[in-house]
């Protein structure tokens, strides 16, 4: 089986700190790669695999502001489905536009759906509806108007995170800073406990960041300690009380949600898009539904197994039960010819 694996470029993969679907695609391919599967990975040339890389782009275009991201994105697509019939599947995680150029090859192509940024993408998704094959990352993600084949959920590299028994004394909000996210809302629950707030993760809205949450970063009770690196996200998330998640979008899957339970540190968070999926209330986290509920939540957290959260993800989230449902869906396709 010759897989292509399509990337994204926007960072490196795997990625330096932040870049979730660089880092799943990681991932995946070094899972495959290990159980013998001949996996070519289309990423940055700065990319790191044990597989076959090849690439157009030197780097990823969010860390080279030179780079034109559609230049390198048209040049980045048209290179794998350009050698197409050297592969027996093309596995797209590069969103929809690859998708475009479906028609032009033979060779299947499955996309894995990372989330929708927009209604608008959806025409493309429905043209080629018949034609390729979608996964979705949670069942909460799939559209009504799209057919799938499966629904994975994405694993993390379990190695990486170490299970610490006993509870931080800190909040800990870890993601991007805009209002999808709740980072505001993440300060106002932890200025109602009285508890230190860490606050981790890229600033993607600027304005946002200004008016709403640097006012209240004061190095003490509130600490912003920007994007961090796999060593640090180990200590960052293991040393926390509680993990903060009250978004304000339905959230297709939420990889730090589970990074944070593989440590041990349950979650609080609003019930919206994947979480009922991935957080058992009580088990490895509670879910809310407003702040007030978060505000209490906080005191109640402490019930909740460490060791049961890890467990929870050992059971449902690693990268080995990831390349396993791939390989299920490679083989329903392929084995359809």
């Amino acid at each position: 089986m010759r897989i292509a694996m399509l990337g994204p470029i926007a960072w490196r993969t795997p990625p330096r700190h932040y870049g979730p679907w660089e880092r799943v695609t990681s991932l995946l391919t070094e899972g495959l790669v290990e159980k013998g599967t001949d996996v070519t990975l289309f990423a940055t040339a700065d990319s790191q695999t044990k597989g076959k890389l090849r690439a157009v782009s030197p780097s990823g275009y969010e860390e080279d502001r030179s780079l034109d991201p559609k230049v390198w994105e048209c040049l980045h697509i048209a290179e794998v489905f350009e050698a197409a019939k050297d592969f027996d599947l093309i596995h797209n995680n590069f969103d929809f536009l690859p998708l475009s150029y479906s028609g032009l090859v033979d060779t299947p192509v499955v996309t894995t759906i990372h989330g929708f940024s927009s209604p608008r993408i959806l025409p493309v998704y429905r043209k080629y509806n018949k034609r390729t094959f979608y996964v979705s990352i949670s069942d909460a993600d799939r559209s009504p108007e799209l057919d799938y084949i499966a629904t994975v959920y994405h694993g993390i590299d379990l190695e990486n995170f170490t299970l610490r028994f006993e509870p931080g004394e800190y909040l800990l909000f870890f993601g991007r800073i805009h209002h999808d996210k709740g980072a505001k809302e993440a300060i106002e629950i932890a200025r109602r406990t009285n508890m230190k707030l860490v606050m981790a993760g890229i600033i993607q809205d600027n304005a946002y960041y200004e008016q709403e949450i640097e006012p209240f970063v004061d190095g003490k009770k509130i600490q912003y300690i920007g994007s961090v690196g796999p060593e640090e996200r180990d200590k960052v998330l293991g040393r926390a009380y509680a993990l903060l998640h009250p978004i304000n979008f339905n959230e297709p899957f939420g990889l730090s949600v589970v990074e944070s339970m593989a440590c041990g540190t349950p979650v609080i968070a609003f019930p919206r898009g994947s979480m009922p999926e991935i957080i058992e209330n009580g088990v490895n986290g509670l879910l809310v539904s407003n702040i007030d509920e978060a505000v209490a939540a906080v005191g109640n957290i402490k019930d909740i197994d460490r060791r049961g959260c890890r467990q929870n993800v050992e059971e449902r989230f690693s990268t080995e039960r990831m390349v396993e449902d791939y390989l299920k869906v490679y083989r329903r396709i392929l084995g359809r010819g």
